[in-house]
């Protein structure tokens, strides 16, 4: 569960409504509600901003408020994105940068109030901005076409945060329960009868028993599934046994 303040986010002179609605609807979808704008374009409640927000049009776009760089620089521990950068430190403003992963477990560490602020659609943020910014994040991608839309940047980047941010997803804690011990060792004697019914090399039989619990191990299988798969090896045996019955009369 979340310690730590949630960051806000700022957007830097946003050219079009509709990055602005997909970023607060991002913004929802991973437990941030305070949205802050930079010289923003007209957000009308029937335009096109609201239209592509979801249900964030109800809370996080219409409490977003309008502010000046000078003021994010002055109250907040600023996390800048930029899809450019540079490699080493002799251009030391795009310099040094961090990945939303390592962004995530710098903050897991501190407690302080911090923003992430995103630049223009097709610009973003300039070098002079930068240079007043605390910190430098950027996505990795493909380097001959690193640049991100806006609002993709800005999904990904929450999305990495989210441990920092979401209480609960709609996801359980666990995946799965793995088996007893005592039910997969019992699928293991199923598996070995048949296999003295299926292979009758019996160099081949330690082999393949082997491969069938480390296969298990890694499965980490769940109760049902390790039902079914002994249930499966038992009639297949007991079918071989049938067989062989029939054959002898």
């Amino acid at each position: 569960m979340p310690r730590h303040s949630k960051p806000v986010v700022v957007v830097v002179e946003p050219e079009t409504p509709g990055n602005v609605g997909t970023i607060a609807r991002a913004m929802k979808n991973f437990g941030l509600t305070d949205l802050k704008l930079v010289n923003p374009p007209p957000l009308e409640p029937d335009g096109e901003a609201y239209g592509f927000a979801g249900h964030a049009r109800e809370d996080v776009l219409p409490n977003a408020d309008e502010v000046t760089f000078d003021e994010v620089v002055e109250k907040y521990h600023t996390v800048a994105t930029t899809a450019i950068t540079n490699e080493d430190s002799r251009k030391h403003v795009r310099f040094p940068y961090k990945t939303p992963v390592e962004v995530r477990e710098s903050l897991e560490t501190v407690e302080t109030k911090t923003a992430l602020v995103f630049g223009r659609e097709g610009r973003g943020l300039n070098n002079d901005e930068l240079e007043r910014l605390d910190e430098i994040c950027s996505i990795p991608a493909s380097d001959d076409y690193p640049v991100l839309n806006l609002g993709q940047a800005a999904t990904i980047l929450m999305y990495e945060l989210r441990s920092l941010t979401v209480d609960e997803t709609q996801l359980p804690d666990v995946e799965r329960e793995r088996a007893t011990e005592s039910e997969i060792e019992r699928f293991y004697d199923n598996f070995g009868n048949f296999l003295e019914h299926a292979e009758h090399r019996d160099h081949k039989r330690p082999k393949t028993m082997r491969m069938i619990r480390r296969l298990i191990g890694r499965a980490h299988p769940t109760d049902r599934e390790v039902h079914t798969l002994t249930g499966l090896f038992r009639r297949a045996t007991n079918r071989f046994d049938r067989y062989e019955d029939e054959t002898r009369d």
